[in-house]
């Protein structure tokens, strides 16, 4: 094995990769020592290899945000371009490339919607957009959901609904509630109107036992993600709008996984005929080439702040290499049509695919999805819905890399989640692949 030394070059083969991250490299939301990365080398569009040249269809797309595909060209030569002019520069000055970045989002906004705040990822733009609110309406509580994921910083992850929230609770003032969810439905509903309407009732009634009077906001993923994929029934979210208004509290939509293409939208709200007070986002917005997010501020929230200090910032908002990757990518996917793509791939081939392949194998429960993000539930029983265990998905996961498919797994879900620009060839080549490893499983 080639020996590395400090300020050496990457040596590109897997062993030596494997060994450096193994030695050096201290993993998220793991356990440590039983780690075994798998090596990715370099990608092109929905493709992804390693050193060996062993290649996989991405039905990951990493973490859900190579929206517009590895190594746009568009993007890679933009960022290029702004090293050799400006690589940094203090978020106090004015940079034109920050502002055309803040000009391309805010014209797939709302009416109403002129100003962003630039962070660093997800995490802090829900941690600023909770700090807005907090401070606009003198109030201190925020209401999120139990299936859900906000970040993993302070009231992110407090925010957050799901395990990692448990060994992480340090900040204060936040409530959860349960969200619709009617394939395992916490209000005994039979319908979505049931669904919608109960999970109405009981979202108002927290408000109501907090003490609406204590309540800033309430905070949700438009369509929650890593929780799986739960597209709200029609008329949902306007109801949270109405339960929001009637008691003067803001309403923040996390779409920093359901934004810039994935749910076959500019904005997964664009769906749902409503209009937030603040809106977060991150990966989708440059696919992550350089990591960003921020928020979104309404005219009515960013007009509190005109004579009024704002008490947040951070040394690379609005960072010149990541405006210019926002730049690019909005501009290519304008162009290049990737949000209507990324709908009528939805429309069209993966929401029949995955129907079909429900029909055929009975470890699929449910399929639930918008345009390049679906999730796909599994269980041992169909009738109770028992859901099949982990060492099942584990054996899933492994059958499907062997295959040559990097799959998004998590809990007793496969994510299905490719690029924005996925072909109808490679999604029926990843979906035949899907067919083959739940038929070798079964």
């Amino acid at each position: 094995m080639t020996t590395h030394t400090v300020g050496a070059l990457p040596v590109n083969d897997n062993e030596s990769t494997h060994a450096l991250d193994r030695r050096h490299v201290f993993h998220s939301w793991s356990v440590q020592g039983a780690l075994d990365p798998m090596v990715i080398a370099g990608g092109e569009g929905s493709t992804v290899w390693d050193f060996d040249g062993r290649r996989y269809l991405d039905f990951s797309s990493q973490l859900v945000n190579v929206n517009i595909g590895h190594q746009h060209p568009r993007i890679v030569e933009a960022i290029r371009e702004q090293a050799g002019r400006l690589t940094t520069v203090a978020p106090a000055h004015a940079n034109d490339m920050r502002g055309e970045a803040a000009a391309r989002i805010t014209a797939h906004a709302p009416d109403g919607f002129d100003k962003v705040f630039f962070t660093n990822g997800g995490a802090d733009a829900n941690e600023n957009a909770i700090r807005m609110a907090r401070l606009v309406t003198g109030r201190d509580k925020v209401i999120s959901r139990y299936r859900s994921y906000h970040g993993n910083t302070g009231a992110a992850i407090v925010a957050t609904g799901d395990w990692r929230r448990v060994s992480n609770e340090y900040a204060t003032g936040h409530v959860h509630a349960f969200g619709p969810y009617l394939y395992r439905s916490e209000f005994w509903a039979t319908t979505p109107e049931q669904e919608c309407e109960r999970a109405l009732q009981h979202l108002e009634r927290i408000v109501q036992c907090e003490g609406p009077s204590t309540v800033a906001a309430i905070l949700l993923e438009t369509i929650p993600g890593t929780a799986g994929v739960l597209v709200p029934p029609p008329g949902y979210l306007a109801g949270v709008r109405a339960i929001a208004d009637r008691y003067g509290i803001l309403l923040i939509l996390d779409e920093v996984m359901a934004g810039f293409a994935r749910a076959g939208e500019w904005f997964a709200f664009d769906a749902e005929g409503l209009v937030p007070d603040l809106v977060t986002f991150a990966k989708g917005v440059n696919s992550g080439y350089v990591p960003v997010g921020g928020v979104l501020i309404s005219d009515r929230v960013a007009r509190h702040f005109d004579d009024r200090m704002f008490p947040g910032g951070l040394t690379y908002s609005g960072h010149p290499l990541a405006a210019a990757s926002i730049v690019a990518s909005i501009d290519a996917m304008e162009q290049e049509g990737i949000v209507e793509h990324a709908a009528e791939i939805g429309r069209s081939h993966l929401g029949p695919g995955l129907a079909a392949l429900a029909a055929k194998h009975e470890v699929i429960g449910e399929v639930r999805g918008r345009g390049v993000f679906w999730a796909v539930e599994l269980v041992s029983d169909a009738e109770t819905r028992e859901p099949v265990t982990a060492a099942w998905m584990g054996r899933l996961k492994g059958e499907l890399l062997q295959r040559g498919v990097l799959p998004f797994t998590a809990d007793n879900r496969l994510h299905v989640v490719p690029p924005a620009v996925v072909t109808p060839a490679e999604v029926a080549t990843g979906l035949q692949v899907v067919d083959e490893t739940l038929a070798a499983l079964a």
